[in-house]
């Protein structure tokens, strides 16, 4: 990639912010340091587990990192964020099938793990899918922020606190008017009022977080996560407690954040690699 894809990089608390001229340059940006990441936990465990996120900010994410041709992805061992409560695999929406289409389908991974939302028993499967993080200290978490600031399903005001690594949870109507927004569904009402959802700890307990944001919509949840309190108002102002926190936005997702933000100070600055 050209250098000039690289419009600013700077540091906010713990998060190393890059801004990127494009969605796609800060894709396969994104997509090399998650592949890095990766490669290094092969190197040093012989495995590696990762978390994938899903919704239209990951389209040319996902299709850049299963691009990476350096990865024995044999070794690589696949969880995904969140899905809908009561929703088949087969539903346009399930967040299930958007990873199998454009993702698991492309490779051949060690094991894919998914939460099912249509389980007969939530609870059972929530108790299901948290043994298997458990078992599978999460590497690379590869996720977004939605327009209302949310990390995965973890709507404001999130839970920062919580013991648990899924959560049964309530979607305001933010959350579900983005899903109507992107195509997901045809209108509010279809839209399911609860999700299966991996908790803020446990997102913030993986060893790498790769954040990609691209687009106007999510200008103003940047904003707040960056500059505002860290608060469960803004589920992802809790990015910035992280330790090693990588976070990809675009000209227009950075659009409203201050000039000073992006102007810390020489010292204060990291590498996005």
């Amino acid at each position: 990639m050209a250098a000039s894809a690289l419009l600013r990089h700077f540091k906010v608390a713990n998060v190393d912010v890059g801004i990127y001229a494009d969605k796609l340059a800060l894709s396969e940006t994104a997509a090399e340091v998650v592949a890095e990441r990766i490669n290094a936990a092969l190197t040093l465990r012989g495995e590696a587990n990762i978390v994938l996120a899903t919704g239209a900010s990951q389209y040319d994410f996902l299709a850049a990192l299963r691009a990476r041709t350096g990865i024995e992805w044999s070794r690589v061992t696949a969880f995904h964020l969140d899905e809908y409560l009561g929703l088949a695999p087969e539903h346009p929406a399930s967040f299930r099938r958007f990873l199998q289409e454009r993702f698991f389908d492309h490779l051949q991974l060690k094991a894919v793990h998914l939460l099912a939302g249509d389980a007969p028993d939530p609870q059972a499967e929530i108790a299901r899918y948290s043994s298997l993080l458990a078992e599978h200290p999460i590497d690379v978490a590869c996720i977004g922020i939605g327009e209302n600031g949310h990390l995965a399903f973890n709507d404001p005001p999130a839970d920062f606190d919580t013991q648990a690594a899924v959560l049964l949870v309530n979607l305001d109507e933010a959350c579900r008017q983005q899903q109507v927004g992107e195509g997901h569904f045809p209108d509010l009402a279809a839209v399911p009022p609860q999700a299966l959802s991996m908790s803020i700890p446990a997102i913030l307990a993986a060893r790498t977080i790769s954040c990609v944001v691209p687009d106007r919509r999510k200008a103003e949840a940047v904003r707040c996560a960056l500059e505002g309190p860290i608060t469960p108002d803004c589920p992802a102002s809790a990015l910035r407690r992280h330790p090693d926190c990588k976070l990809f936005l675009d000209a227009a997702s950075s659009s409203l954040l201050a000039p000073a933000t992006a102007e810390q100070p020489a010292e204060r600055k990291g590498t996005t690699r």
